[in-house]
């Protein structure tokens, strides 16, 4: 899942990928267990040349999580990322903080979903990377299809804009995402939707391989649903390791 920032001609900033565990671009009901310390590195890249004819160059994400509760029925973590993006103001101010509490599927009773809620692109500079989102998620997984995901977000709407300069700051959260056993245990597959007229609407797909029990690598491809404020679609690769 994983986030980036652009600053819009119009002034005002639009994107922000912070990383809580997540699916592709989307957070996910996933909690880090306690005590564990997990690193991510982000890469974004345009798929095509803006309109202008320039292409924009690469966004780069890295930062840890750790999970920071003991208990099983309710778990949480808490993290940062540096991100940079070629962009001299949101290069200068590059920390970024996100959280997250959560109830694994079947800890209140057998049919009982995962729960999660938490807040991410908790940026340090007013109306540029304050975006400030909070959101909760609930999931289930179901025999032979998978595991089901649907949320809600809210964010700040000073920073949160679409292309005219209004607020588009809120909208759904879902996802699918399944382990394809029948293949092989390592291999994951997912797509998710973030929605809204911001940077941050997106529809998002890819897959993931499991070289170990601690590292994993995303293959993901981006698709906006705005592409006046977030630019072409963009390619990504999320390498996720344990420590």
């Amino acid at each position: 899942m994983k986030t980036v920032i652009v600053l819009l001609s119009l002034g005002f900033a639009s994107r922000a990928w912070a990383t809580p565990s997540t699916q592709i671009w989307i957070p996910s009901t996933n909690v880090q267990p306690y005590k564990t310390v997990h690193l991510n590195l982000d890469a974004y890249l345009r798929s095509q040349d803006e309109n202008s004819g320039a292409r924009k160059g690469p966004v780069s994400v890295l930062g840890p999580t750790v999970g920071i509760l003991p208990t099983k029925r309710i778990q949480a973590e808490a993290g940062f990322d540096l991100m940079y993006q070629g962009d001299k103001i949101l290069d200068n101010n590059p920390l970024y903080f996100h959280g997250k509490i959560g109830t694994p599927e079947s800890s209140v009773a057998e049919w009982s979903p995962a729960v999660a809620a938490g807040g991410y692109n908790i940026g340090t500079k007013n109306a540029y990377t304050n975006q400030d989102i909070a959101y909760v998620l609930a999931a289930r997984t179901f025999p032979l299809i998978g595991r089901l995901s649907a949320g809600y977000y809210a964010g700040n709407g000073a920073a949160l804009r679409d292309e005219k300069g209004e607020v588009a700051n809120r909208g759904l959260l879902l996802s699918w995402d399944r382990t394809m056993k029948e293949i092989s245990d390592k291999l994951w597959l997912a797509v998710d939707y973030q929605g809204g007229q911001s940077s941050l609407g997106s529809t998002n797909v890819g897959f993931a391989w499991a070289f170990s029990d601690k590292t994993s690598v995303i293959f993901g491809y981006d698709i906006y649903n705005n592409r006046a404020v977030a630019g072409k679609n963009t390619f990504t690769v999320q390498v996720d390791i344990d420590l």
